[in-house]
């Protein structure tokens, strides 16, 4: 197992020590070798992602055919969710030859995961192997489920350093991070913290306005970072305030790291043209299950064969395609068939040949769009930064942020059978935190909350003229 998830628990009270110490024992732990920080398998991981990229076809199929055979055995053996499904459903792993037999699985959905939770867990590897996850995804739809100790983040590692090297990324490299970190609950609080596990600037992007702006480029340019690691409208918040004020961007930067959110084409033409290098965008999730990011030479979305084995749902009206995906490796609680809640624009080339990987590709990655709510003082907080990634949305079937004017909004949420009142405080505590002291918040209890027209969920129902993308 890995220091790092040995560690994970430990997180909040190395967070809450002073800065000074968070300092100090923060670079003796970057000074460890990687294959202790991240675990024995970060370099067979490593030693993956990075030969995967020059695999004949018939190298991905047998490589992912026995991914998938082993993921399937195990969870018809070990995980009572699946040995139930896999019978009503006529399913036998060892019927499994090619991907094609994978029509009689059933599909995973986000519900099983809400309601099923313990019996997808193997029943052949302990709990202490365990580490629980939430998210919120791109829908509001909150899921808890758990990623395998030494190896779901050494991988998740090792296949982001390997995509983001195709945007010049190197091991050492100095990030500039602006991806929801809580530096400050105060509108006027502090913007910058330093983690000096990564050797990484974390700044707020819950305080970016125009009158702040000089402190964020200060902090940048005094820290000289080699990337900015942001989220797109975090990103695009500070270009568009470079732009507007008349300022320049005097930083060398060797590339700007996009991911979580959707970046549209001329999104990213834009950040390009304001901090004069490449914005390399990918897709991913916090459950592990499919990733894809941007060629070396092409904007295409690739999604990796070494990672996750992905399919795609029948095109909608408009042509889009859910991600449908099954993991690979994790086998504490493997997820089969995920429906993924997220659609992409396939790519489809007249010969395979046009593509920099003989992989499938995406033009564009629909839903995760950039949108904020607004604090009193004006601030946008976007709905990304709601993924808490711990127990905080437990039991609620679904979440929503309803705001008709700045600094005020209401909570709606669905509860689970499992949810009790008691809980409230805890969600409130968690939500404060991160929309700051100039904001209020009511909580309302519904049976159903307001869906998109094609029937999915939305994390933010806004009725202010700038809670939507920007600089579209």
């Amino acid at each position: 197992m890995s220091l790092e998830d040995q560690l994970y628990p430990l997180l909040d009270s190395y967070n809450a020590l002073p800065r000074w110490a968070q300092s100090a024992l923060g670079t003796v732990y970057r000074q460890l070798p990687q294959g202790w920080r991240y675990g024995a398998r970060y370099g067979e991981f490593k030693r993956i992602a990075t030969a995967g990229e020059n695999w004949s076809i018939e190298e991905i199929e047998n490589y992912q055919l026995k991914q998938l055979r082993a993921v399937l055995h195990h969870a018809a053996n070990h995980c009572p969710f699946y040995q139930r499904s896999f019978i009503r459903a006529g399913f036998r792993p060892e019927n499994v030859h090619s991907p094609k037999d994978l029509k009689v699985c059933p599909f995973l959905e986000k519900r099983d995961l809400q309601e099923h939770l313990t019996d997808m867990v193997s029943t052949e590897l302990p709990a202490s192997q365990r580490l629980y996850m939430t998210t919120g995804g791109s829908t509001g739809v909150p899921v808890g489920f758990y990623l395998q100790k030494g190896v779901s983040r050494p991988k998740e590692q090792a296949c982001l350093e390997a995509m983001w090297r195709r945007a010049g990324y190197f091991d050492g490299a100095r990030l500039a991070v602006i991806r929801g970190h809580v530096t400050s609950s105060q509108a006027q609080g502090r913007i910058t913290s330093y983690d000096a596990t990564r050797n990484w600037l974390l700044l707020s992007s819950y305080h970016l306005k125009p009158e702040r702006l000089s402190e964020y480029l200060n902090a940048l340019e005094k820290f000289k970072p080699d990337f900015l690691h942001a989220y797109p409208s975090a990103a695009l918040q500070l270009a568009e305030y470079l732009e507007k004020f008349g300022h320049s961007w005097r930083l060398p930067l060797r590339g700007l790291l996009c991911g979580s959110e959707r970046l549209t084409v001329p999104q990213k033409r834009l950040l390009e043209r304001v901090f004069h290098c490449r914005a390399y965008r990918w897709y991913g999730h916090s459950e592990r299950v499919v990733l894809a990011g941007e060629g070396a030479q092409s904007e295409l979305f690739y999604f990796f064969p070494q990672y996750g084995f992905v399919e795609f749902g029948p095109p909608d009206g408009d042509g889009l395609r859910e991600v449908i995906g099954t993991s690979f490796h994790n086998l504490v609680m493997p997820l089969i068939r995920y429906r993924t809640g997220d659609y992409v624009r396939l790519a489809e080339p007249e010969n395979i040949s046009d593509l920099e990987f003989p992989w499938p590709a995406a033009l564009d990655i629909a839903g995760r769009e950039q949108e904020f709510l607004v604090s009193a003082t004006g601030r946008h907080i976007s709905l990304t930064a709601f993924n808490m990634h711990d127990a905080v949305f437990d039991d609620l079937y679904a979440v929503q942020f309803c705001q008709e004017q700045p600094g005020v909004a209401e909570f709606r949420y669905i509860a689970g059978p499992q949810f009790h009142s008691s809980r409230l405080a805890r969600i409130e505590e968690g939500i404060r935190r991160k929309l700051g002291d100039d904001f209020q918040i009511t909580f309302r209890e519904v049976n159903d909350v307001e869906k998109t027209p094609g029937g999915k969920h939305r994390w933010l129902v806004s009725k202010l003229p700038d809670a939507g993308t920007t600089a579209g």
